[in-house]
């Protein structure tokens, strides 16, 4: 089976986070199931810029966020896991507690219960207590939480560079080959 993930966007702040995920992943040939929460729908015209449909577009097969039906919604549907980017502080908590009232939120759930790997890129500044315990109790669950932390020893030089590092990280816990941004002790071109 070649490479499936799942792709959830949420509806907080950076939806670019997502979209230039789904843009490697389409490039890279691996097969993507996208699930867009109502929220996003909303950002990413406003912050990205772009239309709901061309971010359709990069995906194998969108979902509807309200069909709990969906195939990603069952743990017989295989996949790789799952990446939540951005991941909004409603769907924190809600998968967290597990708290599955749409597809989104019940895919990351099914990601969980089959010991499958789950990224979650929260994007909120800055943390209350609440956001950081769901932060822990989502990692305590199986979660992998990697925000979206610029690093700089790669020299970035836009803020392209910048989004690329994040989703090179997100990659890496899959295990993607990339070259989105220069590794540590890497030596400069």
């Amino acid at each position: 089976m070649a490479v499936r993930i799942v792709v959830g966007l949420a509806g907080s702040s950076s939806p670019i986070y997502g979209i230039r995920t789904l843009e490697v992943l389409h490039d890279a040939g691996v097969e993507t199931h996208l699930v867009i929460s109502d929220g996003a729908r909303r950002t990413i015209p406003i912050e990205a810029r772009r239309k709901v449909e061309d971010v359709e577009k990069l995906a194998t097969v969108v979902y509807d966020n309200h069909d709990l039906a969906a195939a990603v919604s069952s743990g017989s549907f295989m996949t790789d896991g799952m990446i939540v980017a951005p991941c909004s502080m409603k769907t924190l908590a809600a998968i967290a507690h597990s708290f599955s009232d749409d597809l989104l939120v019940r895919a990351a759930d099914v990601t969980l219960k089959e010991r499958r790997k789950l990224v979650l890129v929260p994007r909120e500044t800055p943390l209350h207590l609440g956001h950081l315990r769901n932060m822990e109790r989502a990692a305590e669950i199986g979660a992998v939480i990697l925000p979206p932390m610029p690093a700089f020893y790669h020299a970035p030089k836009t803020v392209d560079d910048i989004i690329n590092q994040t989703v090179g990280k997100i990659l890496d816990q899959f295990r993607i080959p990339h070259h989105l941004f220069r590794r540590w002790g890497a030596k400069k071109k």
